[in-house]
């Protein structure tokens, strides 16, 4: 008596049961070893397996030495960056900034007017305007672009005083410098 051939759809039946038991044992498995941690850094495309990863978050930069104490603005022209500081010295929060042509001298100034939205000098239409100091007959003010755009480059001989930052960051600094709020400029 010839032997009988089992039919395709048996093969293909006993294969998937196979399998769903293999994953089944894996999934088991994997459920009693370690779990792995998320960072935040991805590695970029010429990353190879020895590269160490990136720390998951970058650290904090200090708030300048000499700056003075208590609530704050402070505004380093150096590193072009703020750092919005309260009450306890401690930084609130910290971001990098576009100076325009015209820096305010190191020192000591208060937030005195303030407008929500006006045209820069530059043409573009900007909001959350804070002024705190004056050089030459130049208004100086933090602004961002309502566009989020950053300014274009001042054309030669252009005389200006806005310190543009992205929008997130002018409304920060929008809601934490209210008039009479402190500003440090340091060098």
């Amino acid at each position: 008596m010839p032997a009988r051939r089992l039919p395709s759809w048996a093969w293909v039946s006993g294969l998937t049961v196979g399998a769903i038991a293999g994953v089944a044992v894996l999934a088991v498995q994997a459920e009693q070893g370690p779990r792995p941690t998320a960072t935040a850094a991805r590695p970029g495309p010429s990353a190879s397996a020895s590269a160490r990863p990136a720390p998951s978050a970058p650290a904090p930069v200090a708030v300048p030495d000499g700056s003075g104490t208590g609530r704050r603005i402070v505004y380093s022209l150096g590193e072009r960056r703020v750092w919005l500081v309260d009450a306890s010295d401690s930084p609130r929060r910290t971001f990098t900034v576009w100076p325009g042509t015209v820096d305010p001298d190191p020192g000591t100034y208060t937030v005195g007017t303030r407008t929500e939205a006006t045209t820069g000098s530059d043409g573009v239409q900007i909001e959350h305007v804070v002024y705190f100091a004056a050089k030459s007959g130049v208004s100086i003010a933090f602004s961002a672009a309502v566009d989020g755009s950053s300014p274009p480059p001042a054309a030669s001989g252009t005389r200006t005083g806005g310190i543009r930052m992205k929008s997130a960051d002018g409304d920060a600094l929008w809601t934490f410098g209210t008039a009479g709020t402190t500003v440090t400029v340091v060098k």
